[in-house]
């Protein structure tokens, strides 16, 4: 397998992740299935998000396809490749507004549509530390800092609130995703009374509502936690 699609690639089979940005679409055999990458990337995120990261493999994608494993090769290298795919193709799904007049409110629109569709796709926030040189992530960080930029961020304070504010937009949706997995409120539910129950050794997360649905949204504590992060002055 790696030995056929490196000779179709030039000779060079790299499989590293982020690989797929930094060499040029290769030319498809017209004997093959006319694929393309944007129906491979399709069917690997509907197989990702019914099977997950360790369900994806080529063998499968190439039989949800139709197609034979080799024809995938004409288009992508590794799973490196249609997993740095798929992670641009959901930053696609994230509206990308025109700049307002408000920076805090562009960062907020951009973000809560990335927190949304990564929690549609929750295999999405675990790949999130992959090179990230894709179109659409391209076009989406750049929006993000050029609104930081206008509330006057530059230079090592520019890096320093971007990575909070993807860091936190990443771990809100990897956290909420994981513990909304469990598919059962009820057991979300009994660990806030297993809280409630041992309230002399937690006295402050039972009095705080810790693990309490019923205090705050999802979506309530993400705006406001993102609205502490945007409260930083440039400088400070």
């Amino acid at each position: 397998m790696g030995g056929a699609s490196a000779e179709r690639h030039g000779g060079r089979s790299d499989a590293r992740a982020g690989a797929v940005w930094l060499r040029a679409e290769p030319t498809r055999n017209r004997r093959a299935t006319p694929l393309t990458r944007e129906r491979i990337v399709t069917a690997a995120v509907a197989l990702l998000d019914r099977h997950g990261i360790d369900g994806l493999t080529m063998r499968r994608l190439a039989e949800h396809l139709t197609v034979t494993p080799t024809a995938l090769y004409w288009h992508v290298t590794t799973k490196e490749d249609v997993l740095d795919l798929a992670v641009d193709h959901i930053f696609g799904e994230v509206p990308l507004p025109a700049a307002g007049s408000d920076w805090r409110d562009d960062v907020h629109l951009l973000t809560s549509g990335w927190r949304a569709a990564m929690l549609r796709h929750p295999w999405a926030p675990g790949l999130i530390g992959r090179p990230m040189l894709g179109p659409h992530v391209l076009a989406r960080t750049e929006f993000l800092q050029s609104a930081l930029v206008r509330a006057g961020f530059t230079g090592l304070d520019l890096a320093v609130v971007t990575r909070l504010v993807a860091n936190y937009v990443i771990g809100a949706a990897l956290t909420e995703a994981t513990w909304h997995q469990t598919g059962d409120p009820e057991v979300r539910a009994e660990a806030r009374r297993h809280l409630v129950a041992n309230a002399a050794s937690y006295p402050t997360l039972t009095a705080s509502g810790h693990l309490d649905d019923r205090q705050w949204s999802d979506d309530d504590l993400f705006r406001r936690g993102l609205d502490v992060i945007l409260a930083t002055r440039p400088g400070s």
